[in-house]
């Protein structure tokens, strides 16, 4: 029987998850395959990554691993056990008889005890649904918008064991079928409780140069993460049940809990080809209020709206990514710590950045992890539309940086990093106002110029800033560094606006009558080329020297003008 079937003794279904290939690798080679759960640690060494279907079902994957591992070290307890890991040439070691012992809950097609399922779960009509229901690439009500056409009527077992692991993080919300035993069922309907738990979070993880490394990089010990004698991974907890389940007041226990947290009730349907259809319905709900002691794999905000609602003086609220924005363009919320002077004077802080953040932060101020080493901070989100009922976009994006950059005490790298955003963000908005600008000249109110020019220049820096921030390291000026930064910004923008002016038309060159905060002026390309350099040098101000604009690493191009100070536009022929 090849892998991909389901079989066990005497003919009755079972896919064993820790012995039969389920999860997607890309090795360091760049190969990928399928790997067993005791293969994905063993080989864990080997491993580039985690490489899923989608981005999200890496996240989720990656929480998985760390319950599992977290669970057989009962551990590690404190940085000196962490450390030792590290040095570790075989650090998972314990896994393998760990997962011989939990054997039958890794099951998936358990009479019983099926993995992350509830065994008997069923409608009062035996209605089962399409796998549609689980399957995130297949957009519900849209299955046009897929390469699984018609829609996904048959799984794999290892397919569907990660879309069930997915199923438990990111499911939609809306209305679903109503299970017998439920007592929250209406009318044979379930009605909106929200996402699963990860579909509330902007996902961070910490990723190293192997699946070993990533892994370690998010054991968070025991001492720098709450956590409760409770705290235990779900296949260790009795098998749910249909409905909530009734110990929930003290819960999530710790990391173990939260990584498995069983967000919905769900059962398979399969015969020996495959998987065919489910049972999908609500489980153990979980608010996300100030859940930031819990949670550390997001950024939190402070949320005034829901400390009105609820009538509480602090809420913290998952800070969630927009797809619109790179992750570089949102660094400050990813790795800059909390202001001390805040907090001494007993000041709530606006934000959090990830939990992650500072336990790598934690490593680093040990010297446990070197201050020239670099990660990758990738970074994972759904966006759900139509009242939550549907997930209209997966967010993915990962910037490589030196875990100094992260440190509490000597802040000033970071600062630099995040200050440098700030400088894009102001000469984005100027080029952004040229070309609104040039659009009034033309006699049009339209904003559509605008906005494609600052989308056209952040695309521009994109590469650029991410190649400058991940060559920063150990001994670096910060002022120099910005200053370099800030000579690249000019020479890119510069260039782009020189684009913008010269499609201009006729009509922006010969100008018209506006009206301006200092009475009517005659606006045209000149002028609004003149208004664009002024207010590019105000917004990059070290960037006035002669020295060439240089990203570490990177030679600039020899004598660019555009890396000499620019005070007033240059001639341009006027359009006929």
């Amino acid at each position: 029987m090849s892998d991909e079937q389901g079989g066990g003794p005497d003919g009755v279904l079972s896919f064993d998850l820790t012995s039969r290939p389920w999860l997607p690798v890309q090795l360091k080679a760049g190969e990928e395959q399928l790997l067993s759960l005791r293969e994905a640690f063993s080989r864990a060494d080997e491993v580039r990554r985690l490489a899923g279907d989608l981005p999200t079902q890496d996240f989720a994957l990656t929480r998985l691993l760390l319950a599992i591992l977290h669970d057989a070290l009962d551990g590690p307890q404190d940085t000196d056990a962490w450390a030792e890991l590290w040095e570790e040439p075989d650090p998972f070691a314990d896994v393998a008889d760990y997962l011989a012992e939990h054997r039958g809950r890794f099951d998936l097609l358990h009479p019983r005890t099926p993995f992350f399922q509830t065994a008997g779960l069923h409608t009062a009509s035996g209605e089962v649904s399409s796998l549609n229901r689980i399957v995130a690439d297949v957009p519900n009500g849209d299955p046009f918008f897929t390469t699984r056409l018609p829609g996904a009527q048959r799984l794999s077992f290892a397919e569907a064991a990660r879309w069930i692991v997915h199923a438990q993080a990111y499911d939609t919300s809306g209305i679903k079928t109503g299970v017998v035993g439920d007592p929250r069922v209406k009318g044979g309907k379930a009605y909106p409780q929200g996402v699963a738990w990860a579909g509330n979070l902007g996902g961070v993880l910490a990723e190293g140069t192997t699946l070993r490394e990533t892994l370690l990089l998010n054991l968070i010990a025991a001492d720098h993460q709450p956590t409760d004698a409770a705290d235990r991974p779900a296949w260790r907890r009795p098998p749910t049940g249909p409905g909530a389940a009734d110990d929930l007041s003290m819960r999530p226990a710790g990391l173990r809990d939260l990584y498995t947290w069983q967000s919905r009730r769900l059962l398979l349907h399969a015969d020996t080809d495959g998987v065919h259809s489910v049972v999908l319905t609500y489980g153990d709900p979980l608010t996300v209020q100030n859940k930031h002691t819990l949670e550390p794999m997001t950024g939190w905000r402070r949320s005034q709206a829901q400390e009105k609602k609820l009538g509480e003086p602090l809420v913290y609220m998952p800070r969630e990514h927009d797809p619109a924005r790179a992750a570089w363009r949102g660094l400050e919320a990813l790795i800059t710590p909390r202001d001390p002077d805040t907090a001494r004077r007993g000041e709530p802080a606006s934000g959090l950045r990830p939990g992650i953040v500072d336990w790598i932060a934690r490593l680093q101020a040990e010297r446990i992890l070197p201050r020239g080493r670099h990660i990758r901070v990738r970074t994972f989100g759904a966006v759900y539309g139509t009242q939550q009922s549907v997930i209209d976009e997966i967010t993915s994006d990962a910037v490589s940086l030196a875990v100094l950059l992260l440190s509490d005490n000597d802040r000033a790298l970071g600062q630099a990093a995040v200050d440098a955003v700030a400088d894009a963000d102001r000469a984005v908005l100027a080029i952004g106002d040229l070309a609104f600008d040039l659009a009034r000249a033309a006699g049009s109110e339209s904003e559509s110029g605008k906005h494609a020019a600052r989308d056209a220049a952040y695309a521009a820096l994109d590469g650029p800033y991410r190649l400058w921030l991940d060559a920063i390291g150990e001994g670096d000026d910060p002022q120099q560094l910005r200053a370099a930064w800030q000579r690249t910004v000019r020479r890119i923008v510069s260039r782009l606006a020189d684009d913008v002016i010269a499609t201009a038309g006729g009509s922006a060159w010969h100008g018209r009558l506006v009206s301006s905060a200092k009475g009517e002026t005659w606006l045209n390309a000149d002028l609004a080329d003149l208004w664009f350099r002024s207010r590019l040098n105000k917004a990059l101000p070290l960037a006035h020297d002669t020295a060439p604009a240089t990203i570490p690493g990177q030679q600039a191009p020899a004598g660019d003008p555009a890396d000499a100070p620019v005070a007033a536009p240059s001639s341009r022929k006027v359009p006929a």
